[in-house]
């Protein structure tokens, strides 16, 4: 039997289109991995997910400036704490920013497509979706200052100059598949087609829409998902308003510490995809490691910022158990975010943008929520908002236990059309 180094350097595209299992033997066991094309756009996909939080953090930090007065000069004195959050319900802007959230990550995945061999899958969509904690990271620590420094415009013109650059980076590098790029090793070329030749489907068929809308294994993504982005949501918007009203600080003066639980998830966010493909090379099935993943970076998380309420107030329990909870949350990535690549490939990148739009929704709902909690109850207001963040992610998070799948699902297999 051939190996696949030996095959002809050029591929035609057709020879793994074939909805049939991968012969292992047409698999090349040495490829480059870390110094590699598809690493490359990970690393890229990365980038483009940094940019996107950046700019969404953005417009939580700059709203107190925007509305606080008309000059360019921040009057918050150059802390990252958020705006109270009737204010957000007349502006546009952030559903728009979290709209383009979901799209741009569906799009991303629609690249996984063609790129992501099936147990490389975990560590390369976690390291695109790390992007986003590091840009957390990024404009916490920064936005205030240039805020304060410059005034609250130039927060947009230097993280928004930098997407501009960037923008330059992707249009040159990025191709929708291996077979398109013009400077891919031919080895790792033919290593990924071959390891996608049962997923690779040529002929374009109806969308189930039907089907789609009975499958409790894409309802449980998109429910979950939905908790989960409440999580989130909260962790960013609110954690360093908590730190503030509890202890009564500045941020600005300890903005690293306010930013450094993101730093720690971004970690977490590289190394739970190396967990998830160690876990598989381990035998354990496929929708159990999804479960765990994603148990681990909901359940602890959310239990924790709901007993922070009863402690004795202390800055440093209070940092390290926020800290613990920034770094337990990203876990998830390697469960449900990655989820859509298992139960329907072909449709990946709809399921993707899909499951994001209802995660937006929880970005948008939280904080209104929440804001109206600490409005009408001062006292207990932060127990009530931890409270239900609780009761929200627990249920997201059972009823994606008990009905998710990481099989290919019917509705998303091949139809071969017959003709009578």
């Amino acid at each position: 039997m051939a190996t696949m180094t030996e095959l002809s350097p050029t591929v035609e595209k057709s020879k793994f289109s074939q909805n049939t299992q991968v012969d292992e033997n047409l698999v090349p066991k040495k490829v480059p991995s870390f110094c590699s094309t598809r690493y490359g756009l990970a690393l890229i996909t990365h980038l483009c997910n940094f940019m996107v939080m950046t700019q969404y953090v953005a417009i939580n930090i700059t709203m107190v400036a925007m509305v606080n007065g008309t000059n360019h000069q921040s009057r918050f004195n150059g802390s990252t704490e958020m705006l109270p959050i009737d204010s957000f319900s007349g502006s546009n802007d952030v559903p728009k920013s979290l709209s383009a959230e979901g799209s741009i990550l569906g799009g991303q995945f629609a690249l996984w497509e063609k790129w992501g061999p099936p147990h490389e899958r975990s560590r390369l969509c976690t390291i695109t979706i790390a992007g986003m904690p590091l840009g957390a990271f990024a404009i916490i620590l920064l936005g205030g200052i240039i805020s304060q420094s410059l005034g609250w415009p130039f927060v947009f013109y230097v993280f928004g100059g930098i997407g501009c650059i960037y923008c330059l980076l992707w249009f040159a590098l990025v191709y929708d598949e291996p077979i398109f790029h013009p400077w891919i090793n031919v080895t790792e070329k033919e290593y990924i087609l071959a390891s996608l030749a049962h997923q690779v489907i040529p002929q374009k068929q109806p969308l189930p829409i039907k089907a789609m809308l009975r499958s409790l294994p894409l309802w449980s993504i998109g429910v979950c998902n939905f908790s989960h982005q409440w999580l989130v949501t909260i962790l960013i918007v609110y954690m360093p308003t908590y730190i503030s009203s509890v202890f009564n600080i500045n941020i600005r003066d300890n903005g690293f510490l306010s930013a450094l639980p993101f730093i720690i998830a971004w970690v977490t966010s590289i190394l739970t995809g190396q967990l998830a493909d160690f876990l598989l090379t381990k035998n354990f099935r496929l929708v159990t490691v999804r479960k765990i993943t994603t148990f681990l970076g909901n359940f602890p998380s959310s239990a924790l910022l709901l007993v922070l309420p009863y402690l004795t107030p202390s800055y440093v329990t209070t940092m390290t158990l926020l800290m613990i909870t920034c770094g337990l949350s990203p876990i998830s990535q390697s469960g449900i975010y990655v989820n859509p690549l298992d139960i329907a490939p072909r449709h990946s990148s709809l399921l993707m943008g899909v499951s994001r739009e209802l995660g937006c929704a929880a970005a948008i709902a939280a904080p209104t929520v929440s804001g109206l909690l600490l409005s009408q109850d001062p006292v207990f207001g932060w127990r009530n908002v931890f409270l239900l963040l609780f009761a929200i992610n627990l249920s997201g998070l059972i009823f994606y236990l008990v009905f998710g799948d990481a099989s290919i699902q019917d509705w998303a297999k091949e139809r071969k059309l017959t003709r009578l």
